[in-house]
């Protein structure tokens, strides 16, 4: 698929100014619609919107299909009478970084407040609205609601560590947990309702101001999820539930031990066998919630690193080959289409590309990564066609942390060469270069837009602590900087293009 010419930011929810320690989809992630809109940026990248499992990793979701709660709005909930306002008084606007252990003690015991009165006292429109909404999406919110209420009821342990019943999903078992929490599983049914009917007026904000969602899908489920738990015979474990083989990359110049993720692998021939239905569903359910999709990991679905369960790290894996063409064939004849482009940075095989370009998906180039030797270059913009353009991920230093501290003196040298000095800084000049490539889309962090150093990273990976905390200033996102990107954004034919919504017309609206 070749995407129209844009220019987008990339900004988790979780990093906007919200009330209650974490960002949501309250009014400070309107107040940036409207700054993405006045700056005429396009796009919002977003990372995966799932419930957070280990690390607090987006990429460590807890199902495929479910939302995170953290993300629902209690003003807005407010606003329609789930939960009174007094009740929020405590919960004060803050750029404060996320501290999890504080937001899920505080917030979550609020929301569940605010569910449990809807259940109780909703308006018949509402509560009709909900039971639609659980009987169109029983496919996976049965399951989710009872594997999130069994977590909750063993304190967060992983669903191997339940009673042996509820392990094996023994019918009898699943029945009595289904009775004994009903009133719990309700009200989770209750607030993934509310993520739902939040996130797509929220959507339909952006698209009455021509501002387009990319999401973002990881390749590997956490083993800790309802996917994993209710679909055991799609993944790759033994008969005692745990993972035979597990999910990362091999050793290379960052790590000598390689990189061990520990997500299960899939049992790609049952899948192939099954006519690839749950991953048909899952990007069906993703591109339903998003404009366009980000896939993660691109190389898996070519090949992915096998790695022993038993191993430490990840230096005795292998590679082993993955669906390649077949399961793009099934998703394009059920989706009508591949609204994708790939993660496909790395050391990428001449194979890995071909599939790529057989299939249509373009490609990302990331500047941070291009000003290296010869091989590097293949990230800068003037090689950048039909590729989306970044000055950085969420797994990069921001881009004047890079410069001041990681950059090696030749990459400062060959940047200075290939951009100029710039009066304003080096992050406009990697800006500047994004936008005028003839890349598609050009996506710039936010962290990137606002010059902001080291200390605002998103993520460093295998790194334990400390990641996905961010939050910006408010404050930060005034008219001349959006004047700036505006013109910027005019000057390099990347103005925004009308476009009709796909969200619906909710009560949130």
């Amino acid at each position: 698929m070749s995407f129209s010419r844009a220019a987008g930011i990339l900004l988790h929810p979780t990093s906007l100014p919200s009330r209650g320690g974490v960002g949501d989809f309250g009014p400070a992630a309107y107040r940036f619609v409207d700054f993405l809109a006045s700056a005429r940026q396009g796009i919002w990248q977003v990372l995966p919107l799932g419930p957070l499992g280990y690390g607090n990793s987006p990429y460590s979701a807890t199902s495929a299909f479910a939302g995170n709660p953290l993300l629902i709005s209690l003003e807005r909930l407010s606003d329609h009478g789930w939960i009174g306002r007094a009740k929020l008084t405590g919960l004060a606007d803050s750029s404060d970084p996320v501290a999890y252990d504080r937001v899920f003690s505080g917030k979550m015991p609020l929301l569940f407040e605010a569910g449990r009165n809807f259940l109780r006292s909703g308006s018949q429109d509402a509560l009709s609205r909900f039971e639609s909404f659980r009987e169109e999406n029983s496919w996976w919110l049965d399951d989710f609601v009872l594997f999130d209420a069994l977590r909750a009821k063993y304190k967060l342990q992983s669903w191997n560590s339940w009673a042996h019943d509820l392990a094996y999903r023994s019918p009898a078992a699943l029945e009595k947990a289904r009775q004994e929490l009903a009133d719990d599983i309700r009200i989770r049914a209750a607030l993934q309702f509310a993520f739902y009917e939040q996130w797509r007026a929220l959507r339909g904000y952006c698209a009455e101001r021509s501002v387009r969602v990319v999401g973002d899908v990881a390749i590997f489920m956490n083993y800790d999820s309802a996917d994993v738990w209710v679909n055991r015979e799609l993944f790759r474990l033994d008969d005692s539930l745990q993972p035979e083989v597990v999910a990362g990359v091999p050793p290379d110049f960052f790590s000598t031990t390689g990189q061990r993720w520990g997500n299960p692998l899939y049992r790609w021939d049952v899948m192939k066998g099954r006519g690839y239905q749950w991953w048909i569903r899952r990007l069906r359910w993703a591109t339903q919630n998003c404009d366009y999709i980000r896939l993660d990991h691109f190389r898996g679905f070519d090949q992915f690193w096998e790695i022993p369960a038993s191993d430490a790290t990840a230096v005795n894996g292998r590679w082993v080959d993955g669906p390649r063409d077949d399961l793009f064939v099934k998703l394009r004849e059920a989706l009508g289409g591949l609204p994708f482009f790939a993660e496909d940075l790395g050391y990428i095989t001449p194979e890995v590309h071909a599939l790529r370009d057989r299939l249509k998906i373009p490609g990302m180039a990331v500047l941070q990564f291009g000003f290296g030797d010869e091989g590097a270059h293949m990230y800068l913009p003037h090689r950048s066609e039909g590729k989306v353009i970044y000055s950085g991920t969420h797994d990069n230093d921001t881009v004047l942390g890079w410069w001041t501290s990681a950059a090696a003196e030749h990459e400062r040298r060959n940047a200075e060469a290939y951009l100029g000095s710039p009066k304003d800084g080096i992050h406009w000049a990697f800006i500047r270069a994004a936008q005028c490539s003839p890349a598609s889309l050009s996506i710039i962090p936010l962290q990137d837009v606002l010059g902001l150093g080291s200390e605002c990273r998103m993520n460093t990976p295998s790194l334990d602590n400390g990641n996905w905390r961010w939050r910006f200033d408010g404050s930060l996102l005034g008219n001349d900087l959006a004047k700036k990107l505006a013109q910027l954004a005019e000057v390099s034919d990347r103005l925004p293009r009308l476009f009709a919504s796909h969200a619906s017309e909710t009560f949130f609206a």
